[in-house]
């Protein structure tokens, strides 16, 4: 089962597993609707209607549409994190530029294979969450907290902006290379991957 997002973004938080169950089906109707109608086109009836749910069980956990979009936007997070972790397993530690690998490598999957991801991905398209929560300083963070151990640094402010400037690169280019292709320009791709080398060894060397 899919991760279940923090209750944070939550009305109420899932206690049983039957709850748990029903918020995943729920989340995962709404971005197979996502893909299929657009964000403008999507709506709570709909979610709750694909998910086999009653409509209160949806506004059990979601005031509206939007809140939906953030919890799916921090389930993917939650996922991705999980994945670059997997693939780190199996990395020697220190290696950055096997970390680089594995973090643009499983951003580049899951847009390509994620339902909901192109419209949601971590919050990027859809204006949800505040300020002080942009996607891009929530992704920053989580790398580095996720890869300051590896990489055998501390997770303090310089490393912090430094994931931040490479997310941020990263994230625009990426949106450029599947501008100009579906499936993602591979030679944009490579040149994002060239730029992040150039970019972090200057830092992580």
């Amino acid at each position: 089962m899919k991760p279940v997002p923090p209750a944070t973004s939550l009305r109420r938080a899932p206690v049983q597993r039957r709850s748990a169950e029903r918020l995943t089906r729920i989340l995962d109707a709404c971005a197979d609707l996502l893909d299929e109608v657009g964000y403008d086109d999507l709506s709570t009836r709909a979610v709750a209607q694909r998910a086999g749910v009653p409509i209160g069980s949806v506004y059990r956990f979601f005031g509206n549409k939007r809140q939906m979009a953030d919890a799916l936007a921090q389930r993917n997070l939650e996922r991705y994190s999980e994945r670059v972790t997997e693939r780190l397993a199996n990395a020697r530690r220190g290696n950055w530029r096997a970390a680089m690998d594995a973090v643009l490598d499983e951003y580049l999957a899951m847009k390509r294979t994620a339902p909901g991801f192109s419209l949601v991905d971590f919050g990027n398209q859809i204006p949800v969450g505040s300020r002080q929560s942009e996607p891009n300083h929530r992704v920053a963070d989580r790398l580095t907290d996720l890869l300051a151990d590896y990489l055998g640094r501390t997770p303090d402010e310089d490393l912090r902006r430094t994931f931040l400037v490479a997310v941020e690169t990263a994230d625009a280019l990426v949106q450029l290379a599947f501008r100009v292709a579906p499936e993602g320009d591979p030679k944009v791709i490579e040149e994002t991957r060239e730029l992040l080398r150039a970019y972090l060894g200057r830092v992580l060397d």
